[in-house]
């Protein structure tokens, strides 16, 4: 074990706090804050940089709480920022953010806080594996192992019940998913669903069904709509969290592109922003998988709306006013952007669940004329680093604005 005192100064994305040896490496710390002494223990080490976790603070941040869920200090790796406070964790989201944007070219970005949300027992999502005697566990933090746990901060009551109820064999992957507004739960267990155990009314289904064709899915209400969700779509973390995104999406439309006529929601999953901002317009939802345009061809029944199975890059981009993009963690990258362009939208709404890839992204929206008007951070994902935002970016008229 090596053992190194070290000084933070800052936040990095990804969650550690940033520190410097005397030799000038710059070494990323686990469990601190920026600001802090701390005795940390080197568990990776590289040429360039090394990691570390936090074994002792000698001098804490005013930002340092006690972790409100026992599970941290037993190594559950679910939650990596519950020793900072709340307020603090919404500030640094934000200012990380706009450092991102910052190093990406964009001149003093504007970067604001999204609709207020708890930061637990919202989570309608939880992964994780059976534990040895087959209850519900989490990963060891940076290792395989698993955490058997009997509560979850995070997540919603509907969850929190299966986690510490149910009996899930010898299963190397659990995914607990919940309506929270209707209180449908299912469970998807992988490889096969031997051994379950939960209350009645639960649907549980194995992953060796799910690949031969087999469907489930469950309801959850938010926006306004019932959307059904198979085992295999994506939905957001949280009904509340799924509100506060239209809620922002649509305010930059409005601010934007307000006589718009004309939408692609790219990337569109189960179709929640073609089915809510996309309201009174012409919607074209692009989407690669199979099991997300079936939701969203019943979730959008009714609505003058064009669902397209074609993975971003090899779409034929049709003309549009606004594009809302809501893609995977790797973001948009080249051909997205240039999906975006080919539109000729006036207004394009990012929506972004790693910063990285969205300052990525909006260095190429700026090179393909975009400007940046603002972004919003949603706190989806309260104790941890993840950080969602949502960013506009409007067409500049020398290059032709289709969105207003």
């Amino acid at each position: 074990m090596t053992l190194v005192e070290l000084q933070t100064t800052s936040m990095a994305v990804g969650g550690e706090a940033v520190a410097r040896e005397d030799s000038g490496r710059v070494v990323f710390v686990a469990g601190a804050i920026g600001g802090e002494r701390v005795l940390a223990e080197v568990v990776d080490e590289r040429k360039s940089f090394a990691r570390a976790v936090s074994v002792e603070v000698s001098e804490p941040s005013p930002d340092r709480v006690v972790p409100p869920c026992p599970h941290v200090a037993e190594g559950c790796g679910g939650c990596d920022w519950q020793h900072i406070a709340e307020p603090a964790q919404r500030m640094l989201r934000r200012e990380l953010v706009a450092d991102v944007l910052a190093r990406s070219g964009i001149v003093d970005p504007v970067v604001v806080a999204g609709p207020p949300l708890a930061a637990a027992g919202l989570r309608t999502t939880v992964r994780g594996v059976a534990g040895p005697d087959g209850r519900f566990a989490f990963r060891r933090r940076r290792s395989h192992d698993p955490i058997q746990v009997d509560s979850c901060l995070i997540a919603h009551p509907l969850v929190e019940e299966l986690v510490a109820e149910g009996r899930f064999g010898s299963a190397r992957e659990v995914t607990i998913r919940v309506g929270a507004r209707t209180g449908e739960r299912m469970v998807v267990v992988g490889p096969k669903a031997v051994g379950v155990r939960v209350p009645d009314g639960v649907q549980v289904v194995g992953t060796d069904e799910l690949y031969k064709g087999h469907r489930a899915w469950l309801h959850e209400e938010a926006a306004g709509r019932s959307w059904r969700v198979s085992a295999g779509s994506f939905f957001q973390a949280s009904p509340e969290g799924a509100e506060a995104l239209v809620s922002v999406v649509g305010g930059l439309i409005r601010d934007h592109a307000p006589a718009a006529q004309r939408l692609v929601d790219l990337c569109c999953g189960v179709g929640l922003f073609a089915g809510t901002v996309g309201a009174g317009m012409a919607v074209t939802g692009v989407e690669r998988s199979a099991s997300a345009v079936a939701d969203a061809r019943h979730n959008l029944e009714g609505m003058e709306a064009r669902l397209i199975k074609v993975a971003m890059g090899r779409w034929r981009p049709a003309p549009a006013d606004v594009v809302v993009a809501d893609p995977a963690r790797s973001g948009l990258a080249q051909e997205g952007v240039a999906a975006v362009a080919a539109t000729g939208a006036g207004l394009c709404v990012l929506v972004s669940c790693d910063p990285a890839a969205m300052g990525r992204d909006a260095r190429l929206l700026a090179a393909a004329g975009y400007r940046h008007v603002g972004s919003t951070v949603v706190d989806l994902f309260g104790h941890t680093s993840h950080i969602e935002v949502v960013s506009g970016f409007r067409r500049d008229r020398s290059v032709g604005d289709a969105g207003a």
